[in-house]
């Protein structure tokens, strides 16, 4: 097999949670132009059909399924369907996740906190068992958890920080995983993206123009990445050409955290 083959997904399946917009969305779109058919979950289904059609282009198989992966039994619902149209998932994405509020640590209500760790955690766990189990039964299985640069670092001038523990803690997860899977045939690892061009970024930005200029001249690049600069690291960690990795970080973040 050569080089480029190693990178091929064709005859696989991928869930992707969030595939619809955004950063999702844009590792969706890369694994199926590799070759791989797609579940897609999401809130929103005006967004589902939109990136199905578009992806139905692509000449791949695109089911999708509304869900909000962000709670515990939403996050098992959309697994117990995907799961539903037997047929073998080989790839898991867990991309949903997200701040979505900045209250202060020392305001925020236990409720709160539970919310958020729901949010970028324990949807993922749930995911995790749902979709891993079957990896384990085939012997055979990758996982991407979508991490973040605040899992490590605190990011300045945020209020709260429920965003950097649950991410931390999605962190840990993914290598402990890794951990115990790996000689059961599963590959676990994580992407950790920095700022990036999305839709929610450029309102925030929008709204604290401050901020803008703050992160920009923190990063040693100069710019912001590019939603579709996560779909060839999406590719990799879901195909043989990184047969040999689990438990690893891949950092995207143009030295955000350089110094």
């Amino acid at each position: 097999m050569g080089v480029l083959d190693s990178f091929r997904l064709a005859g696989q399946t991928a869930l992707v949670t969030g595939g619809s917009r955004g950063l999702g969305r844009a590792m969706a779109f890369a694994l199926a132009e590799a070759g791989a058919d797609l579940i897609l979950v999401g809130r929103d289904y005006g967004s589902l059909v939109l990136a199905q059609m578009e992806l139905l282009e692509l000449g791949r198989e695109i089911d999708i399924f509304v869900a909000d992966v962000g709670t515990p039994k939403g996050a098992a619902d959309a697994c117990e369907q995907a799961l539903g149209l037997e047929k073998p998932i080989d790839i898991l994405l867990n991309n949903v996740g997200g701040r979505r509020a900045d209250v202060a640590t020392e305001d925020v209500t236990i409720e709160q906190w539970k919310g958020f760790f729901d949010l970028n955690l324990t949807g993922a766990l749930v995911c995790c068992q749902k979709i891993g189990k079957p990896m384990i039964d085939r012997g055979r299985g990758s996982i991407i958890n979508i991490t973040s640069i605040a899992g490590p670092i605190a990011i300045r001038g945020i209020g709260g920080r429920h965003y950097e523990a649950s991410k931390a803690a999605l962190a840990a997860l993914t290598r402990s995983l890794a951990a115990d899977w790996a000689g059961r045939g599963v590959r676990v690892n994580a992407i950790a993206p920095g700022v990036f061009a999305t839709g929610p970024n450029e309102k925030w930005f929008a709204e604290k123009p401050e901020f803008e200029a703050s992160f920009l001249g923190h990063i040693p690049m100069g710019r912001f990445g590019e939603p579709a600069e996560l779909g060839p690291a999406a590719v990799f960690l879901a195909s043989d050409a990184s047969s040999y990795m689990t438990g690893a970080t891949l950092v995207l973040d143009g030295g955000f955290t350089l110094w």
